[in-house]
């Protein structure tokens, strides 16, 4: 078969490989020599994650060292391309390298348990190379460098009593954002990511949880509350009773605010590039744009309490110890994952990597990149 001299030489543009791997999975930067490998290696793991091919395994690392009760119960993961990032009951983060699956730095905060014997608990971490940045629920914020000497700078100092708990943190490279429970009208934090400085504090999103934030000091509780933030500059939080949508570059007027006679399971929000999924107290799973609330799919999960995130192109939930995988562009269900981890504590997922630590404390991970 012969292919035209035009179509030859267009088809060996790497920027036309750039600008299509930019559009269909949002990528910035590739992690191959040229734009056509990156592409062509998206396209496999795309193809992998919805045909179920992956590897799993467990990762290893010296649990000794702990001095609280339920220490090493893992409280939120963060993947990177690189990295998965760990954080624990005793405000310990852990490390691992991606692709050698090892356990290579551990973070610690710079003081003991204050407020509670939680309140050093790692709330959330964020992973911008070469940084890495969580926040315990005491509000400390720490900023350490992934390939230095491991030791965690306080870049902010927390204010209990004025902001309440610090029951999730996430972010990008722009900024930093904290949802915090317990005082009235402190719910939504923001921070400037290149300047470490506050910006934006306001929000009544978590009044009605006041008290549950404050045992979340002294009590492994469940959910008050979650906040994750989109690749366009904007962070979509929840409660157990309603979410709201909100412009980092402009917070003092949010683009959403919604509440739910049906109620929401707090574990189940999570965003991609430009949505975010939620799904009701009913099992029902909705997917919508952030800026629009355009809804993409709904379907139902038939589940009942369950864990959840998501990537570019599928949903997956986590109840009673199985993974399920739903597609976004039309809901459809796909399959369930083999394993049968027990319950769950945490859970990320990106377009290559699914990760999920079991209450046992073990930390597993799938690897759908193309072999």
């Amino acid at each position: 078969m012969k292919v035209c001299s035009t179509w030859q030489a267009v088809s060996r543009s790497d920027p036309l490989w750039h600008r299509l791997t930019s559009v269909i999975w949002g990528r910035t930067h590739r992690m191959h020599t040229t734009w056509h490998e990156e592409y062509v290696y998206r396209h496999q793991t795309s193809q992998n994650f919805r045909l179920g091919r992956s590897v799993h395994v467990t990762l290893h690392f010296d649990p000794t060292g702990v001095d609280i009760p339920d220490g090493l119960t893992c409280r939120c993961l963060t993947l990177s391309d690189t990295h998965l990032a760990c954080g624990f009951a005793d405000g310990t983060v852990r490390l691992f390298d991606l692709a050698t699956r090892l356990h290579v730095a551990t973070f610690h905060p710079q003081h003991g348990d204050r407020f509670g014997r939680f309140s050093r608990a790692v709330a959330g971490i964020i992973i911008t190379d070469p940084r890495i940045i969580f926040a315990t629920l005491d509000g400390d914020i720490y900023v350490a460098i992934i390939e230095g000497q491991h030791q965690a700078r306080r870049a902010h100092i927390g204010n209990i009593v004025d902001d309440g708990s610090l029951v999730d943190f996430t972010g990008c490279g722009r900024w930093w954002v904290g949802l915090y429970a317990g005082v009235p009208g402190r719910a939504i934090h923001i921070w400037d990511g290149n300047t470490e400085e506050l910006v934006y504090v306001n929000t009544t999103l978590t009044d009605r949880e006041s008290l549950r934030g404050w045992h979340m000091l002294t009590e492994l509780t469940e959910a008050v509350g979650r906040v994750r933030v989109t690749s366009q500059e904007s962070a979509v939080a929840c409660t157990s009773n309603k979410y709201m949508v909100l412009d980092l570059r402009n917070p003092a007027f949010p683009l959403h605010d919604r509440e739910s006679a049906r109620g929401f399971i707090v574990n189940s929000l999570d965003t991609n590039n430009e949505a975010f999924i939620i799904v009701d107290n009913r099992g029902r799973a909705i997917v919508r744009r952030a800026d629009t609330l355009e809804e993409l799919c709904r379907f139902n999960t038939r589940l009942g309490n369950l864990m959840g995130c998501m990537n570019l192109g599928y949903a997956l939930l986590c109840a009673a110890g199985v993974i399920r995988v739903w597609g976004i562009e039309h809901g459809q269900y796909l399959y369930s994952f083999g394993e049968n981890i027990g319950a769950v504590n945490a859970m990320a997922g990106d377009d290559r990597h699914v990760a999920a630590a079991s209450s046992n404390s073990t930390i597993h991970l799938w690897d759908f990149g193309a072999q």
